[in-house]
């Protein structure tokens, strides 16, 4: 099949270094990969489906694969994932990114953490896996991960992250945990801004921040270098009003010169109206920003970090199951965590059919023409 013999994830995983001692009788690396990339596509879940598909569609694999001793067994997937280096699987992930797809200029990356829950192995006293990604938002592209084995580990895995990655021009936003001045540093050294969330985990700055926009308010912004956006969303019978106010980062007493390059102090209202019972219930969340105050600019920035929930995480434990998943021998959980994101990206980018992600993956699963189109998208 000649417009397979040049599908981008051959050219860019026919290089990943192979840890065996290789035999005659062993599965060349790239048709393993390629294998489980496919089967992942299709809709398997654990090694055992990804030999069943291999089986199953034999003929059409061995068109553009060598299989020069077969499929491999579910035992082979599960034993050579498990020693693959994550770091080497991960830059050819990253190099095959950075051709496939593109970043808009000024696109929000969204960095946040996701628990693989059934990752843990009590037996080698292993927690389980906590990734932390790096989500292009504008075009839903997952641009690198990190893993760790605790959610409290991010402050150590996120400038990891950070530094594999372009930033220069971009908005990096962050939930609290990442609001550290490390992280703002790296960003920044990178040509990037930062909207980073703060709570109580910098207590200082948080109080400043607040007692900042309490003295502000009395005022009524009064001769401040201040801006404000207001947004109005209704749905599911409730009505919710979202006001972003702005303020010069000049304005916090005491000044915070530790944050390398702060321009802005935020302050997001949120107020959230059932239009069935009339209940309302508010919130105030606060934000430090490198971006000069804009508040429209800014407020965008906020709202879109969700993004990486929306269509990242929930679509890794809905569509993919990846609560599910039970691989955990070796750097398995997070090999196969690796495979489930290459698999999102390609149906992502597939646009010609117009069903959901699930949808998708059964159409490729049904579809040997329709499968080749993921692969090619």
């Amino acid at each position: 099949m000649k417009e397979a013999t040049n599908l981008s994830i051959i050219r860019h995983f026919k290089d990943l270094s192979d840890p065996r001692i290789l035999k005659k009788t062993d599965h060349e690396l790239i048709d393993i990969v390629v294998i489980a990339i496919c089967a992942v596509i299709c809709g398997a879940d654990k090694w055992t489906q990804v030999e069943a598909f291999g089986r199953a569609r034999y003929d059409w694999l061995k068109s553009f694969l060598g299989l020069r001793n077969g499929i491999p067994s579910h035992d082979t997937f599960g034993r050579l994932f498990a020693i693959i280096s994550p770091v080497k699987f991960q830059d050819c992930f990253k190099a095959w990114i950075e051709e496939v797809f593109t970043t808009t200029s000024g696109e929000i990356i969204a960095v946040d953490g996701k628990t693989l829950r059934r990752s843990f192995n009590k037996q080698d006293n292993k927690a389980a896996l906590h990734m932390v990604h790096a989500w292009a938002t504008a075009n839903s592209i997952l641009l690198g991960q990190q893993a760790t084995e605790a959610k409290s580990n991010e402050i150590t895995a996120i400038p990891q992250l950070l530094e594999l990655l372009a930033l220069k021009g971009c908005i990096v936003t962050i939930d609290a945990m990442g609001c550290q001045i490390k992280i703002a540093k790296t960003i920044r050294e990178s040509e990037g801004d930062y909207v980073l969330a703060v709570k109580g985990n910098q207590g200082e700055l948080y109080e400043s921040i607040q007692d900042t926009f309490r003295l502000a308010q009395t005022k009524a912004f009064a001769k401040m270098d201040y801006d404000n956006h207001q947004t109005i969303d209704g749905g599911h019978g409730r009505v919710e009003t979202r006001t972003c106010h702005v303020l010069s980062a000049t304005h916090l007493y005491p000044r915070q010169v530790k944050w390398m390059d702060l321009q802005s102090i935020i302050l997001l209202e949120s107020e959230v109206v059932n239009k069935n019972t009339g209940e309302c219930s508010k919130e105030s969340r606060y934000y430090i920003s490198s971006l000069k105050p804009d508040a429209s600019r800014i407020a965008h920035a906020i709202r879109q970090h969700w993004a990486v929930e929306n269509n990242l995480h929930w679509c890794l434990d809905v569509t993919f199951r990846e609560d599910e998943c039970r691989s955990r021998i070796g750097d398995s959980a997070e090999n196969f965590s690796l495979l489930r994101r290459i698999a999102l990206m390609l149906l992502r980018n597939e646009k010609t059919f117009k069903g959901g992600l699930q949808t998708k993956r059964l159409q490729a699963g049904w579809n040997n023409d329709y499968l080749l189109k993921v692969l090619l998208a």
